[in-house]
């Protein structure tokens, strides 16, 4: 399968850049962009290594050369020449490896799950590993990975032992030439029918690595979610934007007595009930009552409050309202819109969560925003703890960052 796509050409290009983009790569930003491309040595394929020269034509950086999308240059490595082969790619994903080390010990008895590698943030921009047990899914950003693809499934091999490897497609890559393969494909091993099983915090959940939102489930929350357990006992719980039940199981394994689960997608809710059935051996989750309804968020949540409803703890964790910079007004005033509403569902002495993962709503404004939105709703938010990235989805650039979340008391 993989043997057809077309490797990188041997001959390198050589590149010049503007001097404000210099000081930047020379920073460790991880992006070219096309109009900061001063001078190509010749034409070049998509995943054909460039090499960034300065004025004095010492080497600066190389990186992976894009002759059609806006990065025009995604970078590999910054300071003294270095070869892009087997070793290199196994040392960046062994380094990456390594920091997530502590996450698979904390499911030694388990199958962890985790974010391998977070693209620009491991040195490997515009590809992400997400790990599942022995099942590692390739997410690609950038139709540059192609050409190296072959060799990146081999390093994967290499470092990790994985029994199956399956490629997702980005939306960045729709259009693209994808050498035949398709959004979901097996690329390396065998899977089984039916989703894959891996652990959180010692309970099982179910990932859907083929056809499910992103790679099969949102890992980013995992701290999060581990804390809701941790705040759960005996408290009726309201997990908004559900998905496939991550807050939701590990409420109820935290002692809740109630978690109602609202998604507007049917499956993912359905995904939910069974996360839940996996775990059903434990006492905690067999006598927590579970109710999922399907809907639109704001929707459901007004006509909750209309009926009287309230909870312990709401959790409101949202898609990205962002996706691009002209839509920031709009995901502010949904954020506004979620806080005012959320907090008619909280009971006085609750505990309400919001989340934001919209790169292009700096933490400073989404904060600004909730607490402005339960000023004007008459609530005090007491914070309890803001949170962020994991130890798997590291930062290292200003643009890797995106997810915050507040835990408030609601006076």
């Amino acid at each position: 399968m993989l043997e057809s796509i077309p490797t990188a050409s041997d001959r390198r290009l050589a590149v010049r850049i503007t001097p404000d983009a210099l000081r930047h790569v020379r920073a460790g930003h991880p992006w070219v962009f096309d109009d900061s491309i001063s001078s190509v040595s010749h034409d070049g394929g998509a995943g054909d290594l460039a090499v960034i020269f300065d004025n004095d034509r010492r080497f600066v950086a190389i990186g992976l050369y894009d002759p059609v999308g806006p990065i025009a240059i995604r970078v590999l490595h910054v300071g003294k020449p270095v070869a892009i082969d087997t070793a290199f790619w196994q040392q960046a994903i062994g380094s990456a490896r390594q920091i997530r080390q502590p996450l698979v010990d904390a499911e030694s008895a388990g199958r962890p799950a985790y974010r391998l590698v977070n693209g620009e943030n491991d040195d490997l921009p515009g590809l992400v590993v997400d790990q599942y047990a022995t099942t590692l899914v390739v997410k690609l950003y950038s139709p540059v990975w192609f050409a190296h693809l072959a060799s990146i499934v081999a390093a994967l091999n290499a470092v990790t032992g994985a029994t199956s490897i399956v490629l997702r497609l980005g939306r960045n890559v729709a259009g693209a030439e994808t050498y035949g393969l398709d959004d979901g494909d097996v690329i390396s091993g065998d899977i089984p029918d039916g989703p894959v099983l891996f652990t959180e915090g010692g309970l099982t959940f179910e990932a859907d690595v083929r056809t499910g939102q992103k790679t099969g489930h949102f890992l980013d929350q995992r701290a999060n979610r581990l804390r809701i357990g941790r705040l759960a006992a005996g408290r009726d719980v309201l997990d908004v934007f559900a998905s496939t039940g991550g807050f939701s199981v590990h409420a109820a394994a935290g002692g809740a007595r109630s978690v109602h689960s609202v998604d507007i997608s049917a499956p993912t809710l359905e995904a939910a009930e069974r996360n839940m059935t996996h775990n059903a051996a434990r006492d905690e989750v067999a006598a927590c009552e579970h109710t999922t309804e399907v809907g639109d968020a704001f929707e459901v949540m007004i006509a909750l409050a209309r009926a009287g409803a309230d909870y312990d703890i709401v959790i409101i964790d949202p898609p990205s309202f962002a996706q691009k910079q002209s839509s920031i007004d709009v995901a502010v005033r949904a954020y506004t819109r979620l806080t005012h509403i959320g907090l008619r569902l909280v009971r006085p002495g609750g505990i309400f969560v919001q989340a934001s993962c919209s790169s292009r709503v700096s933490s400073d404004l989404f904060y600004a925003t909730v607490l402005d939105a339960a000023d004007a709703a008459g609530r005090e938010l007491r914070q309890m703890v803001r949170t962020g990235h994991d130890i798997d989805h590291p930062i290292t650039f200003p643009e890797g960052g995106y997810l915050k979340a507040g835990f408030w008391r609601a006076l």
